[in-house]
């Protein structure tokens, strides 16, 4: 977003819509690969999940990671959207969260819980 009002014919660009979407888009991943291993693991969380018969807990782990990914999505760009926030610490978030998702969703990691 370019914003005249600030300094005469200067721009200034801000990152807060990416740097949300880039967020939103970690924290849903890390849901999904979290509710997989609870799905997996316990019986009850199981039974939660269960949104649709057919798939089993499938359907509710991705319906929630999604659901997830959506509110988080909403909430920082309804908090960052006109901002210039630290991409730099946003995206080594994103990207811790991105990892410990990828390693969570390893079956022999996700057979040590």
């Amino acid at each position: 977003m370019l914003d005249n009002s600030l300094s005469g014919n200067t721009p200034v660009l801000t990152n807060g819509s990416g740097a949300a979407a880039i967020l939103s888009a970690a924290i849903g991943c890390f849901v999904l690969a979290t509710l997989a291993i609870l799905g997996d693991h316990s019986a009850l969380i199981k039974g939660g999940l269960v949104f649709y018969k057919p798939t089993g807990p499938l359907s509710g782990v991705s319906t929630v990671a999604i659901l997830c990914w959506l509110v988080s999505w909403a909430i920082l760009e309804w908090r960052w959207q006109k901002k210039t926030v630290p991409a730099g610490r946003i995206n080594a978030t994103a990207l811790v969260l991105l990892v410990l998702s990828l390693i969570l969703t390893f079956p022999p990691v996700g057979d040590l819980f």
